[in-house]
């Protein structure tokens, strides 16, 4: 498809949400682990969760933005909180279980295996370890909630798609 609507060209992708059970840990892993910052932190007491919005450590902007700034910021992160779900058995919807759908994010870093080893002593879950499987250029680890997250250098993804790019 080469044609799109003219009336979406200030179309952006703003965010994509993930459910979590317990913020300190999911912001520590977010924050510590894959380097992103919190933008905002939003409380609804009356319908009890809050959301939290980061941003990848590469991408700027002030410390002190408009709620209209934030959702207009491209490429962030909103973890939702429903209070009292930590205390739920619910486990949350990861990678390529049943019922499929939503599969994972992916964050790209300037070397890989500087990244994994990294992750290694950290205490970071793989679902798949660089060099692993059929694509051995890439790794997946899981954030505290089970999410999988694609681990990529944008470097390499030449060689692993190869022909199959339409």
């Amino acid at each position: 498809m080469t044609n799109h609507p003219t009336a979406t060209n200030q179309f952006v992708l703003t965010h994509t949400m993930l459910r979590i059970k317990e913020p300190k840990r999911a912001l520590e892993f977010y924050c510590d682990v894959l380097g992103f910052r919190l933008v905002t932190q939003l409380d609804f007491p009356d319908a009890s969760f809050s959301l939290y919005f980061l941003q990848p450590q590469g991408q700027s902007s002030s410390e002190d933005l408009t709620l209209e700034q934030v959702f207009g910021l491209p490429g962030l992160l909103e973890l939702t909180h429903n209070w009292g779900s930590e205390d739920s058995t619910t486990q949350m919807h990861s990678g390529n279980s049943d019922p499929k759908g939503f599969g994972h994010i992916c964050i790209a870093v300037p070397d890989i295996e500087a990244a994994c080893a990294r992750f290694e002593p950290m205490g970071v879950t793989f679902q798949k370890r660089l060099g692993e499987g059929g694509m051995k250029q890439i790794a997946f680890i899981r954030d505290p909630d089970g999410y999988w997250i694609e681990i990529v250098q944008p470097s390499l993804m030449g060689a692993l798609v190869g022909e199959n790019r339409v």
